[in-house]
């Protein structure tokens, strides 16, 4: 009996020693987490390959040249720009992966495990690896859940305002896979509404977004509108700049379909669209070491070169990409039946670069194999670039093509912005808020199927490397950047198309945001 009594006192003084250590570590806790929120930070959330999201690593770095301890929190995958590896306030923060046993789990099990994990993951880095409350969380949407109530509740937690950055809406999307009625599409679409309504401030991609969320969602918070725009570094290519890419791409662009197609390279003095030659003869030299120096031009363009043509796509069901294939095999066609018969416009031979990764990609390209063992004007091929290299390819190309059609109709195509920077036109496929970016006729031209995207190429393509209608949409986009170089935008957006760099933008538009109240407590103190 006496032991009896003694072990259940022991047994009160263990339960009672847990509980003051779990009220003990409960606190700590608590005093860590609602720490004073540190000034001039941000953290910045990517739900996704850091690398594959430009925009949100453009914002990181504007937040970095600003001296803010910015941390930018995503998956690894592609390499992030180079900028964001050399300046010294940025920090990429990680997030683990879900354990890869989940991958041979039922998804209706996996799903839920996966969610958690991220979750976890997501709570983590934003309590704990971030010491310090940062005064910003940026959040990406999409995708929403569950971002969008984690960031809600630990700005509420550590005092931190939220910036949520609106590419499109999350339950657009995914109505693009179940069907706008679909009972998950609506609770999809309340999560939306409920935690992305209030923040400190909203970003919009477009006007028309910021003015159908605001009609219909009666978003709280500043609201601001942040049309993507390039980075400086995107230019024109010179043929030097075109001559040093493709002499790294060569090992790439060896297989059987291109290896007869595109013009010969004589490396490293002749790619498949540059040329060095002899300063008298102009004729190409070849390799050998005792080749005079001195007899080397610099790099010009070849004029038996193909027509290089670019679309950046995701490969996902919002890009439409039968427009696309469909129009090759129209353009082969009358490429095949112009060049018949002597003609001074003749049509060119073409190479459709695909950029991008995506669920649909190995069943397009399959079938873009299948034809193109026939085709004699048309080649198509899938490339991934490495972040330094995809401007340049866009910079040495001759039309981009843009598929993007969105789910909301209230986004624009970053990859067309992105084209433009680069000084290249731009065939883009027509919905509901495109002429806030694209001018047809000025900056490129707009299709609404795969007959008017065969006309704009043949009618921009006649007569290539002369083509004349071509080369009006060019001049037109550098008479832009040219303009936007001698007077950058400071106060207001242009009334035409003519815009700043992204840094002009962001400078104009966010900067004032969030240097707001660091001003005013400077000024106090």
């Amino acid at each position: 009996m006496p032991m009896t009594e003694t072990s259940s006192t022991s047994n009160v003084r263990t339960e009672g020693f847990v509980v003051i250590l779990a009220a003990i570590i409960l606190v700590q806790t608590y005093q860590y987490v609602k720490r004073l929120p540190r000034l001039r930070s941000v953290a910045i959330i990517v739900l996704g390959d850091i690398g594959r999201s430009p925009r949100m690593m453009y914002h990181a770095e504007s937040f970095a040249k600003l001296e803010f301890s910015t941390y930018l929190i995503g998956y690894r995958g592609s390499k992030p720009v180079p900028s964001l590896t050399s300046l010294p306030h940025v920090r990429l923060c990680y997030l683990a992966e879900p354990p890869s046993f989940l991958a041979k789990v039922p998804f209706v099990l996996a799903a839920p495990a996966k969610i958690v994990h991220q979750v976890i993951s997501i709570l983590y880095t934003l309590l704990f690896a971030i010491h310090d409350p940062p005064e910003f969380i940026m959040v990406q949407n999409p995708p929403s859940v569950p971002t969008l109530a984690l960031v809600w509740m630990v700005g509420h937690v550590r005092g931190s305002k939220i910036i949520i950055d609106w590419h499109n809406l999350g339950y657009s999307i995914l109505a693009l896979k179940l069907g706008k009625s679909h009972p998950i599409v609506n609770i999809a679409k309340r999560f939306e509404t409920t935690f992305g309504r209030s923040a400190y401030a909203h970003l919009f991609v477009t006007n028309a977004m910021q003015d159908h969320l605001v009609a219909e969602w009666g978003l709280l918070g500043k609201k601001v509108v942040l049309h993507d725009r390039p980075p400086s570094h995107f230019h024109r290519c010179s043929p030097s700049e075109v001559h040093e890419l493709f002499l790294r791409l060569g090992p790439s662009l060896t297989s059987p379909s291109l290896r007869h197609y595109l013009p010969a390279p004589n490396k490293p003095y002749t790619t498949q669209f540059t040329t060095t030659a002899m300063a008298s003869s102009h004729i190409p030299l070849p390799i050998t070491d005792s080749s005079p120096n001195s007899n080397i031009n610099m790099p010009e363009l070849r004029t038996d070169r193909v027509a290089l043509l670019v679309s950046s796509t995701s490969w996902t069901p919002d890009e439409d990409f039968i427009i696309l294939l469909d129009a090759l095999k129209l353009y082969e066609a009358r490429a095949a039946e112009v060049n018949a018969v002597e003609n001074p416009g003749k049509l060119p031979r073409i190479w459709m670069v695909i950029t991008g990764k995506g669920p649909l990609k190995a069943n397009y390209m399959a079938e873009i194999e299948r034809l193109q063992e026939k085709w004699e004007f048309v080649r198509c091929s899938s490339l991934w670039l490495e972040a330094e290299d995809y401007p340049l390819l866009l910079g040495s190309a001759d039309l981009g093509i843009s598929l993007h059609s969105s789910s909301s109709a209230l986004d624009l195509p970053m990859k067309v912005v992105d084209m433009f920077g680069c000084g290249l036109p731009v065939c883009a496929l027509d919905f509901a808020c495109l002429p806030e970016l694209v001018k047809h006729g000025q900056n490129g031209l707009v299709f609404r199927n795969a007959e008017q995207l065969a006309d704009q190429m043949e009618m921009l393509l006649t007569s290539f490397p002369n083509a004349t209608t071509l080369g009006k949409l060019r001049s037109s986009l550098w008479r832009a950047s040219q303009t936007r170089t001698l007077h950058p935008v400071q106060h207001t957006e242009s009334a035409d198309w003519e815009w700043g760099t992204w840094a002009d933008n962001w400078n104009r538009v966010v900067k004032p945001l969030v240097l707001k109240d660091v001003e005013r407590f400077n000024h106090m103190t």
